[in-house]
């Protein structure tokens, strides 16, 4: 049997989505939740633990700003946008 794992989302500016858990040995850090979930589960296991992420206001704004604008946020390090 798989187990559930909720890991608290918040989103930082600076830094892009950042996942905190007691299981979690440092928190994670993202561009995007989909990078968030796939280093989430390569941390814990993925045929042990099923990620069930908890975003919180600002994780969730960021979300639906981007889906709606369908853009990449400007100004992270790294991306070519």
């Amino acid at each position: 049997m798989t187990d559930k794992l909720f890991v608290d989302v918040t989103f930082d500016e600076r830094r892009g989505y950042v996942a905190r858990s007691p299981e979690l040995r440092a928190p994670v850090v993202a561009l995007s939740l989909g990078g968030l979930h796939r280093q989430i589960e390569s941390a814990m296991m993925p045929d042990e633990v099923v990620v069930m992420l908890n975003l919180d206001r600002a994780a969730r704004l960021e979300r639906d700003r981007r889906r709606l604008t369908g853009q990449r946020r400007p100004g992270f390090a790294g991306t070519s946008a």
